[in-house]
């Protein structure tokens, strides 16, 4: 028997220490927490991926009374991306959440299905996707998806 050992790297800083492209990545995806349908539990996400063409696509969080039907921001911000840009990779990721008032002090955390999504998303164009998750009193910014689910499952998985 033996043990791994899995180490992720998290760069904390303040919004004032991102770069001019990180910050307006920021930016738009605080905007579009204004955008989501979050009748239930009143809690805003919005994401903004910045694409290698220089494109940004948005998401925002879409509730439903049957609570699996719903969206996440990054999902829906991914997804939208491959719809509309399929050969182009995702190059940033930056997601926001508000609620009560305030966008958080804390980043928000992406949920397992959103961290299996950005992996693929990943996966799908054989390079890292940095991803900035903002919060008011720090940010933290990882290089790589995979930082978020380090033992990812991906195609060759599937293969016996």
């Amino acid at each position: 028997m033996r043990t791994i050992e899995l180490k992720t790297k998290i760069k904390c800083c303040s919004y004032d220490e991102l770069d001019e492209k990180q910050k307006a990545l920021v930016d738009v995806a605080k905007k579009q927490t204004a955008h989501s349908y979050c009748p239930y539990s009143h809690f805003h996400v919005g994401a903004a991926a910045r694409l290698k063409n220089g494109e940004i696509v948005l998401g925002c969080n879409q509730e439903n009374a049957a609570y699996p039907s719903g969206l996440c921001a990054e999902r829906a911000a991914l997804f939208a991306a491959g719809a509309h840009y399929s050969d182009q990779p995702v190059e940033s990721l930056a997601i926001a959440c508000f609620t009560d008032g305030h966008f958080t002090k804390d980043p928000g955390s992406p949920c397992g299905a959103c961290r299996q999504v950005m992996t693929e998303t990943e996966h799908r164009y054989g390079g890292n996707m940095e991803v900035i998750l903002y919060g008011e009193d720090k940010t933290y910014i990882f290089q790589s998806a995979k930082d978020l689910l380090p033992l990812v499952f991906v195609s060759e998985n599937l293969e016996g």
